[in-house]
């Protein structure tokens, strides 16, 4: 049978980086064996769920490219796929299982079992539910019942071992005395994770579940579920944790976390697929750059690691300047225009051009951020002077002399194209009896207003004679100017 997954996000957050690699592990198990990738939103708790945050959850999904078969918006024959629409199913599944003798109503309070707790606490023991009310006498139950007493359904955990084999971890096993009769329902009549999830999966066919480490704890108590409903459980597979470069458990204080944030600092969706595949997961090779459709022909299970895996910002900065490197020219093109608009600036109206520029741009560039930040100058009518720049290439009474020599020689030069101008700037240089890098860093000031840039020659010539030109002789007003401020 075809494998049947999901994805599950409670919309309490932005889709962050944990969530978008299972989402992705989940997608590409789908799609290397024809399975179905289903899409559901646990969104039971109200108070922290926003729409919002539902829509952020799925465009961070469609920006890395990951479509689902099921869910929200797609639709499908296992719906509704908002758990807040299935509250019906999971107060009769609770029903089911206290009428079948699988579970109980507990009727405690908040503050005894607060009480019970801080008992234990202080005994230094810990404090498991004592099912007073499993129990309480007919009578006692009927009084309760007749004054509509609030009541929570308790699962009754039975004295039998229960254990399962993970894909990745390997057989799991756990002592029914760690685990207490948890609450399927609370005395709200809404469902635990516990009670939904499972619920879900049995009416949506799930057949396997693939999430993170920190639900290895909620197996067992799932696999009672299953077993209670009478249903089939899933293979289980528990990904590693994403830890930061500390070794600690990723989170806003490694920096940014959503998928939109790194969509915002210029990231290449590809490349951060790529890169969230690798955390965690291995095709078994030495193979890091991979496309989708290599992800999707390589990835299995067994591939994934049972050790953490530690998200290195460098190494993503690296990948994504290899996709940068790769990546068409028109696509670019398009990725690079929006940060533009966002910096006030805006596309030229030649396309070729603009080609000619990204392409000149790109290897100096690992996310899209800097390609639109080292665009700048070529973009502006003027060019503002970095101090350091100005204060490391321009002191001197005779480089007034040296840049004024050279917007002559190329006033004549031609072809202007970056042999003949890289000729030009060197004979004016050994005319002028300086170094050829004196001149050379002069004029990268003069044309960019900053102390690095892609090659002096090829600038120069992608700007043009005339710009070129221009910049050259408005420095030398500067400089003969005493006061600080911007070139044309």
């Amino acid at each position: 049978m075809a494998p049947r997954v999901r994805f599950a996000p409670s919309p309490t957050g932005y889709l962050h980086v944990g969530g978008a690699r299972t989402a992705l592990f989940n997608w590409l198990y789908a799609r290397r064996h024809g399975g179905t990738f289903v899409l559901r939103i646990e969104d039971t708790d109200v108070q922290r769920s926003s729409a919002d945050m539902v829509t952020g959850i799925l465009d961070g999904l469609r920006w890395l490219g990951l479509d689902w078969d099921e869910g929200p918006e797609a639709g499908g024959p296992h719906g509704p796929y908002f758990q807040s629409e299935r509250l019906d199913r999971y107060r009769a599944a609770a029903a089911r299982l206290v009428a079948e003798g699988h579970a109980y109503f507990c009727y405690c309070s908040p503050e005894r079992l607060r009480d019970e707790r801080e008992k234990a606490e202080a005994r230094g023991e810990a404090w498991r539910y004592d099912r007073a009310c499993l129990a309480l006498a007919p009578e006692r139950v009927a009084e309760l019942e007749a004054v509509a007493a609030p009541r929570a359904v308790r699962f009754k955990v039975p004295a039998t071992h229960t254990a399962f084999d993970d894909v990745v971890h390997g057989p799991i096993a756990f002592d029914p005395r760690s685990i207490e009769d948890f609450v399927v329902l609370r005395s709200d009549d809404h469902p635990t994770y516990h009670l939904s999830v499972v619920v879900d999966d049995v009416e949506m066919g799930i057949t396997h579940v693939i999430r993170g480490d920190d639900h290895i704890s909620n197996t067992p108590k799932h696999l009672l579920l299953f077993e209670a409903l009478g249903a089939a459980p899933p293979t289980f597979a528990h990904v590693p944790l994403i830890l930061g470069a500390d070794k600690k458990r990723l989170s806003k204080r490694h920096g940014a976390t959503s998928v939109t944030e790194y969509r915002r600092q210029g990231y290449l969706p590809a490349a951060m697929v790529n890169f969230l595949a690798l955390l965690g997961w291995s095709p078994g090779d030495d193979c890091e750059l991979m496309s989708m459709a290599e992800l999707v022909g390589s990835f299995s299970l067994e591939g994934i690691s049972g050790s953490s895996a530690v998200f290195n910002v460098e190494k993503l900065d690296w990948m994504n300047g290899q996709y940068l490197a790769r990546l068409p020219a028109g696509e670019l093109a398009a990725a690079v225009a929006p940060l533009l608009v966002a910096a006030g600036l805006s596309a030229p109206g030649d396309p070729a051009w603009f080609h000619r520029l990204l392409d000149l741009l790109r290897p100096r560039a690992k996310r899209l951020t800097d390609v639109a930040d080292l665009a700048r100058p070529f973009l502006v009518e003027t060019v503002e002077y970095d101090p350091q720049a100005m204060e490391k290439h321009l002191e001197g009474s005779d480089v007034p002399g040296h840049v004024a020599a050279l917007a002559a020689a190329l006033g004549t030069t031609d072809p202007f194209d970056e042999p003949h101008v890289e000729a030009t700037v060197r004979a004016t240089a050994a005319d002028r009896g300086v170094k050829a890098g004196v001149l050379i860093h002069a004029a990268r000031v003069a044309v960019t207003g900053r102390t690095t840039s892609p090659g002096l020659f090829e600038v120069l010539v992608l700007l043009g004679r005339d710009r070129s030109v221009a910049r050259l002789e408005r420095l030398v007003d500067f400089l003969a100017t005493p006061r600080a401020g911007t070139i044309p």
